[in-house]
């Protein structure tokens, strides 16, 4: 994989790559839903800070177009129950605030849809997903079908690979939701857009940022977190111009083995990041474990900072933040 770069190193190559190109390269930060015709879009301006309290609303999605088979065999359309944190008015620690009046005046704000694990909800990430909404992001965490602890019969691993097509539909409808009357509307700049996941979760938004199978052209950057291809599904080619990658993997999991996050950040195309948590296991690092989890907050707002506000700055502080001797480290290649 190569040697993992100390804090001042990395600190010092992306100061030389910011100072010659001025920012990085967003090569898939434009929203499209046709291949090969998009357009640059301007970016607003936008608050960097943290500075945002955290409203919350729930929406019923449902997919008619597609459906699940229940325990008796029957079939019902697949339904997704999305949790919705965005920037609120309000001080910053009030989190999770029901219905609470949105920060319309600082928006439009980037969009994350993030896909959690096998047998989890998004509850369990729910600090890590309040982050991202509070530094000023529109956060949308489906609950899956047939993975979740209370899916008919169980949850059900093998439903993994119907997941991709799951979060391109929420995708589309928060768009939808937005660009109507609805308590969404205005909330969501449609042309900066990012996947991200955990374990199950993690592969869901590999496959919908990279996998030609399930690519979704709207997306302008993807973290994974402890995830991995879909297994079964066998390997695929990363595309060119695809979505800048962050990956974080903890070296002591082993769920997701760190040779799984390896073998597709290898293979991936720059610009792409790869935290490593040493000594941490699957998913404490994500919804509890401290200082891990405070780590991977600081570092995953900078990636999406840089990435989806354009903020050059956010690389050198995304390789500060996740360079901890002893705890975490950062391979950068911008």
């Amino acid at each position: 994989m190569g040697g993992l770069l100390g804090a001042a190193a990395i600190a010092v190559a992306l100061t030389v790559v910011l100072a010659s190109g001025g920012t990085p390269a967003h090569l898939s930060s434009h929203v499209t839903t046709k291949a090969g015709a998009a357009a640059a879009r301007p970016v607003p301006n936008r608050r960097q800070a943290s500075s945002f309290a955290v409203g919350l609303r729930t929406l019923r999605l449902i997919d008619t177009s597609r459906t699940i088979t229940l325990p008796d065999g029957a079939t019902e359309p697949r339904t997704l129950i999305t949790y919705v944190r965005y920037p609120a008015l309000g001080s910053t620690g009030r989190t999770d605030v029901l219905g609470a009046p949105a920060a319309r005046a600082d928006g439009p704000f980037p969009l994350i849809v993030f896909g959690h694990g096998f047998d989890v909800t998004p509850d369990l990430y729910r600090r890590l997903l309040q982050s991202w909404a509070r530094a000023g992001y529109v956060v949308a965490a489906p609950v899956f079908p047939l993975e979740s602890p209370d899916a008919p019969g169980g949850p059900d691993e093998s439903d993994l690979s119907n997941q991709p097509l799951d979060m391109r539909f929420v995708i589309t409808q928060l768009l939808h939701d937005a660009a109507g009357a609805g308590p969404l509307s205005g909330l969501i700049d449609s042309a900066h857009i990012a996947v991200a996941g955990q374990s199950d979760g993690g592969d869901t938004a590999l496959a919908v940022a990279y996998d030609p199978r399930f690519r979704d052209a709207r997306v302008g950057a993807a973290a994974i977190l402890s995830g991995a291809e879909i297994p079964g599904l066998g390997p695929f080619t990363f595309p060119p111009g695809g979505p800048p990658l962050l990956a974080t993997q903890g070296t002591a999991d082993t769920i997701n083995p760190p040779g799984a996050t390896t073998e597709f950040f290898d293979a991936a195309r720059r610009p792409k990041y790869l935290l490593r948590l040493l000594g941490a296991e699957h998913l404490p690092p994500y919804s509890t474990q401290q200082p891990q989890l405070e780590i991977v907050e600081r570092v995953t707002i900078a990636f999406f900072d840089a990435y989806l506000k354009h903020g050059s700055g956010d690389l050198r502080r995304l390789a500060l933040a996740g360079s901890v001797p002893d705890v975490a480290t950062v391979l950068a290649e911008p």
